[in-house]
């Protein structure tokens, strides 16, 4: 590798680690705490690259990209920053850098995009200028490599016409990856419209849906739902377009590919929505964004006029190695119904295991009339190992059963009895003192009435 390159960092270590690798990869190398000196440097014509931070003491690295573009046309810049979301990245690749890396960066990947800018020139600057957008309500944060490696993926096609094909499970924000390409595009001011079945019927069912776009974008929302006959009319839509026709994309938590295979999905229509495939990761996939997003949840709730809380050390351990099967979804509305039910500003673990106890993240217990009650827990217990994904579930898994048995048997026990404790208490075999206490830990709503039994 060959050239001299620029690096601002305000963090001595990584202008320290940075100097070292690329000086012993060939390289010149130059490094300042201070974007004046970068920008005196690259106005006196020094540097082959530039490898700077976002966050400065005396200003913002992104800022300073129109300004280098202008003094040094074809110059290329990395962008490494700690502020990992996805406008950063889009911010980044609308400002026209070279590349973006997070932090903590892998520094062999960094020294092979370093290579890669001193060999190629930069693309012509864009003449658009930037504007000001909201960004708080868009939960596509992380840290984690998959999440990173979307976000430059989501920078990359923003402002292509290629259709995108967003695939991942049940919440994990397929339908925000695609408001984020549309908001952040060259269409952003053109209108976004969702498809269903529904819009797509009648004769005059595509047209409406394209007059409502006016060059914008569509979504089809789980596109593998569609039946045949709704698929064939998104065929002959796209097959009909013209100039400025509208942004194509399409979301499916489905493997379109075993359904193709299978009949079962319109192989013209897969191959026309197949532009570009962006896979959102799941939870489980990407555990150390969890902690992250959580944060993220309390400081919105907390802006939006909720009570001040956070999470202790155990409940906030408790959320990061849960399974979140309902994703990014799930694990939100948890956060919400924790705010809502703490009586504490430290939210704590035994909440924590409390509301995640309860949550839909296990099948309900179901089986043959002639299934024994064990044979159904059997059932029951084995399901939610395996929504683990091979991972043990949170501890208190003792505590935790009992308690999904306990609630529906006192309720139904009270029920049966009429709300009368005393009654209900004999039936379970109980004092009434515990049936009372269990009512209050439970949140057990109790209604007097005529006893069935």
């Amino acid at each position: 590798m060959d050239g001299t390159v620029l690096v601002a960092d305000d963090d001595r270590t990584i202008r320290t680690v940075l100097t070292q690798a690329l000086t012993r990869a060939g390289c010149k190398v130059h490094a300042t705490s201070s974007l004046t000196t970068l920008m005196r440097w690259v106005q006196e014509g020094k540097g082959d690259l530039v490898i700077s931070d976002v966050m400065m003491p005396d200003g913002n690295g992104l800022e300073m990209l129109p300004k280098i573009s202008e003094e040094r046309p074809g110059l290329p810049v990395i962008i490494i920053s700690a502020q990992n979301t996805i406008m950063t990245a889009i911010q980044a690749a609308e400002a026209e850098a070279y590349d973006y890396l997070p932090k903590p960066f892998d520094l062999p990947d960094l020294m092979k995009r370093a290579a890669r800018a001193l060999e190629v020139k930069r693309r012509a600057p864009s003449q658009r200028e930037p504007e000001e957008r909201q960004t708080d309500d868009l939960p596509l944060v992380g840290r984690t490599l998959q999440m990173q490696a979307l976000y430059r993926l989501v920078a990359r096609v923003m402002n292509t016409d290629l259709p995108v094909m967003i695939t991942g499970e049940s919440g994990t924000g397929k339908s925000l990856i695609a408001r984020a390409i549309h908001d952040f595009s060259d269409r952003r001011n053109l209108p976004f419209v969702v498809a269903s079945a529904s819009d797509l019927t009648g004769m005059d069912g595509p047209a409406t849906v394209l007059a409502k776009a006016r060059g914008g974008s569509i979504l089809f929302d789980e596109v593998g739902d569609l039946d045949d006959e709704a698929q064939g009319r998104i065929v002959r839509m796209l097959d009909s377009f013209t100039e400025n026709a509208p942004r194509i994309m399409a979301t499916s938590q489905a493997d379109l590919t075993a359904r193709m295979e299978n009949g079962e999905f319109r192989q013209d229509l897969f191959y026309r929505l197949s532009g570009v495939s962006v896979a959102v990761p799941s939870l489980r996939e990407r555990v150390d964004d969890i902690p992250l997003l959580a944060e993220h949840f309390l400081t919105r709730m907390e802006r939006d006029g909720a009570p001040v809380r956070r999470l202790s050390s155990g409940a906030m351990e408790m959320i990061r190695t849960y399974s979140w099967p309902g994703n990014v979804r799930q694990l939100e509305n948890s956060i919400r119904r924790l705010v809502v039910t703490s009586p504490e500003e430290e939210i704590s673990q035994t909440e924590v295991e409390t509301i995640l106890g309860n949550q839909p993240s296990m099948e309900p217990v179901s089986g043959g009339e002639g299934d024994k009650l064990a044979a159904s827990v059997a059932k029951h217990l084995r399901r939610y190992f395996d929504l683990h994904g091979g991972v043990l579930p949170p501890p208190g898994l003792y505590q935790r059963i009992l308690r999904e048995v306990e609630l529906p048997m006192i309720e139904i026990a009270l029920d049966a009895t009429g709300g009368n404790q005393a009654k209900c208490a004999d039936l379970m075999g109980i004092n009434r003192n515990t049936l009372r206490k269990k009512i209050t830990e439970l949140d057990i709503n109790v209604t007097r009435r005529r006893k069935l039994m």
